[in-house]
C-alpha cells in the first residue's frame, strides 16, 4: 500500500457519491446524487478512484429498463469510464495501486467517484493517454475493433460500408480503417451544419461521406467505379437505412447490426439472400467480453493494447467532448440527448 493510502482512504470514503437509480425511468427524473457506502475492497476486489465517465446511449436505455442487461435496483448509473486504483485486495495480482482501469464488465456503475470492483470486471490502461479516451475506450474503440477483425477477411484496399457514421463507433471504424488501408463509404443524416459534419470525418480519415437521400439516388452507381463493392456493412439504424446498404453489398457480404437508433426493423429483401447471397449477423461488446472475461482474457487485453498503440501513434482519437461535474449530471443528460449535437458528454468525478 502507498504512504498515506489509509488517510487518502479515508478521506474518499467520507465523500464518495454516485448517480443512484431506484426504479426504471428517464433518467432525469429517476437520478439522485447520493452518498455512497464503500467497504475496503475483499481479496479478490479492487478500490477505483473514478476520473471520468462518459453518457452512452445504452445508459439511458438501461435507467430506462429497455437495455438487454438490467442491474439489480437501486443502482448505480454509467457503464464506461477511467479511474485510478486506489487499494487492491489480498489475492489481486494483475493490478497495483495508482494503476489506470477501465471496465471489462457492463452494469458496474462508474458515474460515482469511487467504487469496489472485482478484478475480473477491469483491465488496466496507460496512464500516458488522456483521460477522455480513457473514459471512451471500452465500448465504441471496442466494439469498432472486433465490427472490423470478426466478420470479414478485410484487406487494405477492400472497403467498408456504414450508417451512424458520426456515432462513437462509426468514428472509431473509420479510425481504426483508415489505419489498415480499407476505404470507408459513410452514411449520415442530413442536418443543419452538414458540410462541418462531412470535413471533420473527412479528417479523421472517411474516404467517402454520403447522405441517407444520397444512398438512395442512381448516382451511387459511379462510386462504385472506383471504388470496390464493400463486403462489410455495419447498421446501427435499422429501418430503410439498413435496406439501401443491402442494395450495395458485394456478393457474398455481411450486414453486421449492433445497434437499433431508428427503433425499425431491419428488412431484408428476399433477393439479397438468394442472388447476393448476404449474410446477416448480430454483435452486442458486453456479450463478446463476457464470453472471454474468465477463460480468456488476453483476447481482450490485445484489443485494449492495440487500441492503445493507435491512440499513441495519433491514429486513433475521442469523439468531441464537453466534461461536466458530477453534481452537473441534468445538464449533461439533457445534452446527452440532444439530436445533431455531436459531442460525447463526460462526466467528471473529482
Amino acid at each position: 500500500m502507498w504512504p498515506g493510502m489509509r488517510m487518502i482512504r479515508r478521506q474518499l470514503s467520507s465523500a464518495v457519491r454516485g448517480l443512484v437509480y431506484e426504479k426504471h425511468g428517464e433518467p432525469a427524473q429517476v437520478l439522485r446524487l447520493q452518498k455512497l457506502e464503500v467497504a475496503s475492497p475483499a481479496d479478490y476486489q479492487v478500490a477505483v478512484k473514478m476520473l471520468a465517465a462518459p453518457i452512452n446511449p445504452s445508459d439511458i436505455n438501461m435507467i430506462q429498463g429497455t437495455y438487454a442487461l438490467l442491474p439489480q435496483l437501486p443502482a448505480v448509473g454509467g457503464n464506461e469510464g477511467v479511474g485510478v486504483v486506489a487499494e487492491v485486495g489480498h489475492h489481486v495480482s494483475s493490478l497495483r495501486p495508482g494503476d489506470w482501469v477501465i471496465p471489462v464488465d457492463a452494469g458496474l456503475g462508474t458515474w460515482r467517484s469511487e467504487g469496489v470492483f472485482s478484478e475480473a470486471a477491469l483491465v488496466r490502461v496507460p496512464s500516458d493517454i488522456s483521460i477522455e479516451i480513457a473514459a471512451t475506450l471500452s465500448v465504441n474503440p471496442c466494439t469498432a475493433y472486433r465490427l472490423l477483425s470478426d466478420f470479414e477477411t478485410l484487406r487494405p484496399g477492400d472497403s467498408v460500408i456504414q450508417n451512424a457514421s458520426n456515432s462513437g463507433v462509426g468514428q472509431a471504424v473509420i479510425q481504426i480503417a483508415a489505419s489498415l488501408g480499407i476505404t470507408t463509404i459513410n452514411i449520415v443524416r442530413d442536418r443543419p451544419e452538414l458540410q462541418n459534419l462531412v470535413q471533420r470525418l473527412h479528417d479523421l480519415g472517411a474516404d467517402h461521406v454520403i447522405t441517407e437521400e444520397q444512398l438512395r439516388k442512381p448516382e451511387m452507381k459511379d462510386l462504385f467505379r472506383t471504388c470496390p463493392r464493400p463486403r462489410l456493412a455495419l447498421n446501427c439504424v435499422g429501418g430503410k437505412s439498413t435496406t439501401e446498404m443491402l442494395r450495395h453489398l458485394d456478393y457474398g457480404g455481411t450486414m453486421v447490426t449492433y445497434g437499433g437508433m431508428a427503433k425499425q426493423p431491419v428488412t431484408v429483401p428476399v433477393s439479397a439472400l438468394i442472388f447476393k447471397n448476404i449474410r446477416l449477423r448480430g454483435f452486442w461488446i458486453t456479450q463478446w467480453k463476457r464470453d472471454r472475461q474468465h477463460i480468456d482474457r488476453e483476447e481482450i487485453t490485445k484489443m485494449v493494447r492495440d487500441l492503445c498503440d493507435l491512440i499513441r501513434r495519433g491514429r486513433l482519437v475521442p469523439p468531441p467532448c464537453f466534461h461536466w461535474p458530477l453534481e452537473e449530471f441534468l445538464q449533461a443528460l439533457r445534452a446527452a440527448q440532444t439530436p445533431f449535437l455531436s459531442r460525447k458528454q463526460i462526466l467528471t468525478m473529482q
